[in-house]
Protein backbone atom coordinates (compact mmCIF):
# COMPACT_ATOMS: atom_id res chain seq x y z
CA UNK A 1 0.00 0.00 0.00
CA UNK A 2 2.72 2.23 1.50
CA UNK A 3 4.51 1.64 -2.14
CA UNK A 4 1.81 2.34 -4.69
CA UNK A 5 1.08 5.43 -2.27
CA UNK A 6 4.78 6.70 -3.08
CA UNK A 7 5.08 5.70 -6.90
CA UNK A 8 1.64 7.61 -6.84
CA UNK A 9 2.94 10.36 -5.62
CA UNK A 10 6.48 10.71 -7.43
CA UNK A 11 4.62 10.27 -10.91
CA UNK A 12 2.17 13.77 -9.63
CA UNK A 13 4.92 15.23 -8.98
CA UNK A 14 7.26 14.37 -12.24
CA UNK A 15 4.09 14.91 -13.97
CA UNK A 16 3.68 18.70 -12.47
CA UNK A 17 7.16 19.31 -12.91
CA UNK A 18 7.32 18.60 -16.04
CA UNK A 19 4.27 20.92 -16.85
CA UNK A 20 5.97 23.60 -15.40
CA UNK A 21 9.02 23.14 -17.39
CA UNK A 22 6.78 23.10 -20.39
CA UNK A 23 5.09 26.23 -18.96
CA UNK A 24 8.64 28.18 -18.49
CA UNK A 25 9.22 27.11 -22.01
CA UNK A 26 6.21 28.82 -23.23
CA UNK A 27 7.26 31.95 -20.55
CA UNK A 28 11.11 32.34 -22.03
CA UNK A 29 9.41 32.04 -25.71
CA UNK A 30 12.57 29.53 -26.82
CA UNK A 31 10.85 28.77 -29.90
CA UNK A 32 9.92 32.02 -31.10
CA UNK A 33 11.63 33.64 -34.46
CA UNK A 34 10.63 36.89 -35.64
CA UNK A 35 10.63 37.99 -39.26
CA UNK A 36 13.16 41.33 -39.86
CA UNK A 37 11.36 44.52 -39.97
CA UNK A 38 13.86 47.18 -40.14
CA UNK A 39 14.27 50.80 -40.22
CA UNK A 40 16.95 53.41 -41.25
CA UNK A 41 19.29 53.42 -38.40
CA UNK A 42 22.87 54.08 -37.27
CA UNK A 43 24.52 53.12 -34.09
CA UNK A 44 24.70 55.81 -31.35
CA UNK A 45 28.55 56.56 -31.16
CA UNK A 46 30.16 56.10 -27.54
CA UNK A 47 27.25 53.43 -26.94
CA UNK A 48 29.25 49.77 -26.20
CA UNK A 49 28.25 48.28 -23.14
CA UNK A 50 24.84 48.61 -22.94
CA UNK A 51 21.61 51.06 -23.27
CA UNK A 52 19.27 49.52 -20.72
CA UNK A 53 17.16 52.73 -20.22
CA UNK A 54 16.32 55.45 -22.10
CA UNK A 55 14.15 58.50 -21.54
CA UNK A 56 13.92 61.72 -23.16
CA UNK A 57 12.88 65.01 -21.95
CA UNK A 58 10.88 67.40 -23.72
CA UNK A 59 13.43 69.59 -25.41
CA UNK A 60 14.93 66.31 -27.13
CA UNK A 61 17.71 66.02 -24.46
CA UNK A 62 17.90 62.07 -23.58
CA UNK A 63 19.09 60.57 -20.56
CA UNK A 64 20.78 57.06 -21.14
CA UNK A 65 21.97 54.29 -18.39
CA UNK A 66 24.66 52.36 -19.63
CA UNK A 67 27.23 49.57 -18.33
CA UNK A 68 24.44 47.05 -16.28
CA UNK A 69 25.67 44.24 -14.46
CA UNK A 70 22.67 42.10 -13.77
CA UNK A 71 23.24 38.56 -12.05
CA UNK A 72 22.12 35.88 -15.55
CA UNK A 73 22.86 38.44 -17.72
CA UNK A 74 25.99 38.86 -20.10
CA UNK A 75 28.72 41.44 -19.27
CA UNK A 76 31.36 42.64 -21.31
CA UNK A 77 33.01 45.30 -19.59
CA UNK A 78 33.89 45.47 -16.06
CA UNK A 79 34.26 49.18 -15.79
CA UNK A 80 31.57 50.85 -13.80
CA UNK A 81 28.34 51.86 -15.27
CA UNK A 82 27.64 55.79 -16.88
CA UNK A 83 24.65 58.23 -17.69
CA UNK A 84 25.17 59.35 -21.22
CA UNK A 85 23.43 62.34 -23.24
CA UNK A 86 22.47 62.73 -26.60
CA UNK A 87 21.24 65.84 -28.44
CA UNK A 88 18.41 64.73 -30.53
CA UNK A 89 17.79 68.45 -31.67
CA UNK A 90 21.27 68.31 -32.75
CA UNK A 91 21.86 69.13 -36.42
CA UNK A 92 24.45 66.56 -36.61
CA UNK A 93 22.37 63.77 -38.38
CA UNK A 94 24.48 61.12 -36.33
CA UNK A 95 25.42 63.03 -32.36
CA UNK A 96 27.91 61.57 -30.62
CA UNK A 97 26.45 60.64 -26.84
CA UNK A 98 28.42 62.46 -23.92
CA UNK A 99 28.81 61.20 -20.71
CA UNK A 100 27.81 63.06 -17.93
CA UNK A 101 29.90 63.83 -15.47
CA UNK A 102 28.60 62.37 -11.41
CA UNK A 103 29.80 65.02 -8.43
CA UNK A 104 28.64 64.48 -4.96
CA UNK A 105 28.48 61.83 -2.37
CA UNK A 106 28.44 58.56 -4.66
CA UNK A 107 30.62 55.43 -4.91
CA UNK A 108 31.11 55.69 -8.94
CA UNK A 109 33.37 52.65 -8.72
CA UNK A 110 30.57 50.26 -7.80
CA UNK A 111 27.72 52.72 -9.63
CA UNK A 112 25.37 49.96 -11.18
CA UNK A 113 22.75 52.21 -13.27
CA UNK A 114 19.31 50.34 -14.52
CA UNK A 115 16.28 51.96 -15.10
CA UNK A 116 15.81 55.76 -15.27
CA UNK A 117 13.26 58.37 -14.65
CA UNK A 118 13.44 62.34 -15.37
CA UNK A 119 11.39 64.68 -13.48
CA UNK A 120 10.54 68.42 -14.45
CA UNK A 121 10.24 70.61 -10.90
CA UNK A 122 7.23 72.83 -12.63
CA UNK A 123 8.09 75.59 -9.21
CA UNK A 124 11.31 76.23 -10.92
CA UNK A 125 12.28 73.97 -14.07
CA UNK A 126 14.79 71.74 -12.02
CA UNK A 127 15.79 68.37 -13.69
CA UNK A 128 15.89 65.40 -11.49
CA UNK A 129 17.30 62.13 -13.15
CA UNK A 130 16.23 59.08 -10.86
CA UNK A 131 18.42 56.01 -11.52
CA UNK A 132 17.88 52.50 -9.93
CA UNK A 133 21.25 51.25 -8.88
CA UNK A 134 22.47 47.67 -7.90
CA UNK A 135 25.68 48.42 -5.89
CA UNK A 136 27.55 44.68 -5.05
CA UNK A 137 24.39 43.33 -6.64
CA UNK A 138 21.81 45.48 -3.77
CA UNK A 139 19.07 47.11 -5.03
CA UNK A 140 18.80 51.28 -4.19
CA UNK A 141 17.52 54.51 -5.76
CA UNK A 142 19.85 57.76 -6.52
CA UNK A 143 18.57 61.14 -6.90
CA UNK A 144 20.45 63.19 -9.38
CA UNK A 145 19.77 66.89 -10.33
CA UNK A 146 20.69 68.14 -14.05
CA UNK A 147 22.59 71.45 -12.61
CA UNK A 148 24.05 72.12 -16.03
CA UNK A 149 25.86 71.18 -19.01
CA UNK A 150 26.85 67.29 -18.87
CA UNK A 151 26.45 67.65 -15.21
CA UNK A 152 24.72 65.37 -12.99
CA UNK A 153 25.07 66.33 -8.69
CA UNK A 154 23.97 63.71 -6.60
CA UNK A 155 21.40 64.54 -3.80
CA UNK A 156 20.18 61.86 -1.77
CA UNK A 157 20.45 57.74 -2.06
CA UNK A 158 17.35 55.86 -1.17
CA UNK A 159 16.94 51.94 0.04
CA UNK A 160 13.90 50.43 1.97
CA UNK A 161 13.32 47.01 2.71
CA UNK A 162 10.33 46.86 0.15
CA UNK A 163 12.56 48.29 -2.90
CA UNK A 164 14.42 44.69 -2.57
CA UNK A 165 15.07 44.02 -6.14
CA UNK A 166 14.08 47.33 -8.20
CA UNK A 167 14.04 47.14 -12.15
CA UNK A 168 12.36 50.39 -13.32
CA UNK A 169 11.26 53.18 -11.65
CA UNK A 170 8.98 56.18 -12.51
CA UNK A 171 9.58 59.64 -10.95
CA UNK A 172 6.04 61.44 -9.93
CA UNK A 173 7.72 63.98 -7.49
CA UNK A 174 11.00 65.63 -6.31
CA UNK A 175 11.41 62.51 -4.10
CA UNK A 176 8.69 60.61 -4.79
CA UNK A 177 8.31 57.28 -7.48
CA UNK A 178 6.64 54.15 -8.07
CA UNK A 179 8.90 51.76 -8.75
CA UNK A 180 8.85 47.81 -9.91
CA UNK A 181 9.97 44.70 -8.14
CA UNK A 182 10.97 42.38 -10.89
CA UNK A 183 11.97 39.62 -8.59
CA UNK A 184 8.99 37.86 -5.27
CA UNK A 185 12.48 37.66 -3.07
CA UNK A 186 15.85 38.98 -2.75
CA UNK A 187 17.17 35.22 -2.75
CA UNK A 188 17.31 34.07 -6.68
CA UNK A 189 16.29 30.99 -5.89
CA UNK A 190 12.90 31.45 -4.32
CA UNK A 191 12.00 33.83 -7.03
CA UNK A 192 12.85 30.71 -9.67
CA UNK A 193 10.82 28.75 -7.61
CA UNK A 194 7.71 30.87 -7.63
CA UNK A 195 8.21 31.02 -11.20
CA UNK A 196 8.25 27.63 -12.21
CA UNK A 197 4.91 27.40 -9.50
CA UNK A 198 3.23 30.59 -11.57
CA UNK A 199 3.01 32.26 -7.81
CA UNK A 200 2.46 35.96 -8.83
CA UNK A 201 4.04 37.79 -6.15
CA UNK A 202 5.89 40.53 -7.60
CA UNK A 203 5.36 43.93 -6.16
CA UNK A 204 4.96 47.71 -7.44
CA UNK A 205 5.67 49.99 -5.21
CA UNK A 206 5.22 53.80 -4.27
CA UNK A 207 8.21 55.94 -2.80
CA UNK A 208 7.66 59.21 -0.71
CA UNK A 209 9.68 60.73 2.23
CA UNK A 210 6.54 60.45 4.29
CA UNK A 211 5.37 57.10 3.08
CA UNK A 212 6.65 54.03 1.56
CA UNK A 213 3.94 51.07 0.71
CA UNK A 214 3.10 48.44 -1.84
CA UNK A 215 1.02 50.09 -4.42
CA UNK A 216 -0.05 47.36 -6.27
CA UNK A 217 0.48 43.45 -6.57
CA UNK A 218 0.12 40.42 -8.46
CA UNK A 219 2.90 40.31 -11.22
CA UNK A 220 4.49 37.42 -12.06
CA UNK A 221 7.20 39.98 -12.73
CA UNK A 222 7.11 43.60 -12.87
CA UNK A 223 9.62 45.56 -15.39
CA UNK A 224 9.28 48.64 -16.85
CA UNK A 225 6.66 51.20 -15.74
CA UNK A 226 5.82 54.85 -16.73
CA UNK A 227 3.55 57.18 -16.80
CA UNK A 228 0.42 58.48 -18.96
CA UNK A 229 0.93 61.89 -20.41
CA UNK A 230 -2.11 63.16 -17.88
CA UNK A 231 -0.83 61.40 -15.04
CA UNK A 232 -3.66 59.26 -14.17
CA UNK A 233 -2.26 55.97 -14.92
CA UNK A 234 0.71 54.03 -14.75
CA UNK A 235 1.83 51.25 -17.12
CA UNK A 236 4.16 48.22 -15.53
CA UNK A 237 5.13 45.25 -18.34
CA UNK A 238 4.58 42.08 -16.33
CA UNK A 239 7.39 40.39 -18.77
CA UNK A 240 6.89 37.02 -17.71
CA UNK A 241 3.11 37.00 -18.35
CA UNK A 242 3.78 38.90 -22.07
CA UNK A 243 1.63 41.95 -21.24
CA UNK A 244 1.29 45.77 -20.15
CA UNK A 245 -0.97 46.50 -17.31
CA UNK A 246 -2.67 49.58 -17.10
CA UNK A 247 -3.57 50.97 -13.43
CA UNK A 248 -4.81 54.16 -12.35
CA UNK A 249 -4.04 56.27 -9.88
CA UNK A 250 -6.05 57.07 -6.29
CA UNK A 251 -6.47 58.73 -3.49
CA UNK A 252 -3.06 57.75 -1.32
CA UNK A 253 -1.54 56.45 -4.20
CA UNK A 254 -3.01 53.13 -4.73
CA UNK A 255 -2.96 51.57 -7.37
CA UNK A 256 -6.17 49.81 -9.37
CA UNK A 257 -5.94 47.15 -12.04
CA UNK A 258 -7.91 48.36 -15.23
CA UNK A 259 -6.77 46.15 -18.48
CA UNK A 260 -4.03 44.24 -19.68
CA UNK A 261 -3.09 44.31 -22.95
CA UNK A 262 -1.14 41.36 -24.81
CA UNK A 263 1.83 42.17 -26.81
CA UNK A 264 3.03 38.55 -27.38
CA UNK A 265 6.91 39.15 -26.44
CA UNK A 266 9.34 39.52 -23.28
CA UNK A 267 8.67 43.60 -23.20
CA UNK A 268 11.07 45.30 -21.27
CA UNK A 269 11.51 49.17 -19.96
CA UNK A 270 8.36 51.34 -21.49
CA UNK A 271 8.66 55.36 -22.95
CA UNK A 272 5.37 56.94 -23.40
CA UNK A 273 5.15 59.60 -26.33
CA UNK A 274 4.70 63.03 -25.15
CA UNK A 275 2.43 64.28 -27.67
CA UNK A 276 0.54 61.39 -28.70
CA UNK A 277 0.23 59.05 -25.69
CA UNK A 278 1.36 55.84 -27.58
CA UNK A 279 3.20 53.18 -25.48
CA UNK A 280 6.62 52.32 -26.98
CA UNK A 281 8.22 48.99 -25.78
CA UNK A 282 11.92 47.60 -25.94
CA UNK A 283 11.25 43.86 -25.82
CA UNK A 284 13.22 40.43 -26.43
CA UNK A 285 11.70 38.16 -28.87
CA UNK A 286 13.10 35.00 -27.33
CA UNK A 287 14.09 35.21 -23.45
CA UNK A 288 16.53 31.82 -23.55
CA UNK A 289 18.50 33.33 -26.95
CA UNK A 290 19.02 36.82 -24.42
CA UNK A 291 20.50 34.67 -21.82
CA UNK A 292 22.73 32.37 -23.58
CA UNK A 293 24.20 35.34 -25.88
CA UNK A 294 25.41 32.60 -28.74
CA UNK A 295 26.92 34.25 -30.98
CA UNK A 296 26.55 31.89 -33.56
CA UNK A 297 22.76 32.68 -32.41
CA UNK A 298 22.33 35.91 -30.92
CA UNK A 299 19.12 37.69 -29.45
CA UNK A 300 17.08 39.39 -31.43
CA UNK A 301 15.72 42.40 -30.87
CA UNK A 302 11.82 43.79 -31.37
CA UNK A 303 10.03 47.14 -30.91
CA UNK A 304 6.23 47.27 -30.27
CA UNK A 305 3.66 50.21 -30.22
CA UNK A 306 0.20 50.36 -28.23
CA UNK A 307 -1.99 52.53 -29.86
CA UNK A 308 -4.72 53.94 -28.31
CA UNK A 309 -3.80 51.72 -24.97
CA UNK A 310 -7.19 53.06 -23.29
CA UNK A 311 -9.83 52.36 -25.68
CA UNK A 312 -11.73 48.95 -26.19
CA UNK A 313 -9.46 47.60 -28.70
CA UNK A 314 -6.02 49.38 -28.46
CA UNK A 315 -3.70 48.47 -31.83
CA UNK A 316 -0.87 46.79 -31.41
CA UNK A 317 2.11 46.86 -34.06
CA UNK A 318 5.79 45.74 -34.47
CA UNK A 319 7.87 48.53 -35.60
CA UNK A 320 11.14 47.23 -35.50
CA UNK A 321 12.46 43.46 -35.38
CA UNK A 322 15.96 42.18 -35.95
CA UNK A 323 17.80 38.75 -35.38
CA UNK A 324 20.77 40.65 -33.65
CA UNK A 325 22.87 40.90 -36.67
CA UNK A 326 22.16 45.09 -35.95
CA UNK A 327 21.49 44.80 -32.33
CA UNK A 328 21.15 42.57 -29.93
CA UNK A 329 18.91 42.09 -26.56
CA UNK A 330 16.66 45.55 -27.21
CA UNK A 331 15.59 46.50 -23.51
CA UNK A 332 13.76 50.32 -24.19
CA UNK A 333 12.50 52.26 -27.17
CA UNK A 334 12.38 55.81 -26.73
CA UNK A 335 10.40 58.11 -29.53
CA UNK A 336 10.97 61.41 -30.08
CA UNK A 337 9.48 63.50 -33.05
CA UNK A 338 10.38 61.59 -36.34
CA UNK A 339 13.11 59.95 -34.08
CA UNK A 340 13.76 56.31 -32.52
CA UNK A 341 15.68 55.43 -29.84
CA UNK A 342 16.38 51.69 -29.20
CA UNK A 343 18.48 50.38 -26.16
CA UNK A 344 19.29 47.46 -25.43
CA UNK A 345 20.97 45.36 -21.80
CA UNK A 346 24.69 44.68 -22.65
CA UNK A 347 25.47 45.86 -25.93
CA UNK A 348 24.69 49.05 -28.63
CA UNK A 349 22.10 51.44 -29.42
CA UNK A 350 20.22 52.66 -32.40
CA UNK A 351 19.15 56.11 -33.65
CA UNK A 352 16.21 55.14 -36.09
CA UNK A 353 14.25 57.54 -38.70
CA UNK A 354 10.13 56.72 -38.07
CA UNK A 355 8.46 57.22 -41.42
Amino acid sequence: MKKGLVAIFVAVLAAFIGQRFLKLREITLSSREVPLKHLKCHHVKNIEYGSEDITILRDGLAFISTGLKYPGMPSFSDDPGKIYMLDLLDPNPKPTAVELQIKGQLDLNSFNPHGISVYTDDADSSIYLFVVNHPHHGSQVEIFQFVEENTLLHLKTISHPLLHSVNDIVAVGVESFYATNDHSFPNDVLHTLTILLGVPWCTVVYYSPEEVRVAANGFSSANGINISPDERYIYVSDIIDHEIDVLERQEGERLVHVKSVGVGSLCDNIEVDHETGDVWLGCHPNGVKLMTNDPADPPGSEVIKIHNIHSEKPVVTQEYADNGSVIMGSSVAAPYERKLLIGTVYQKALCCDLK
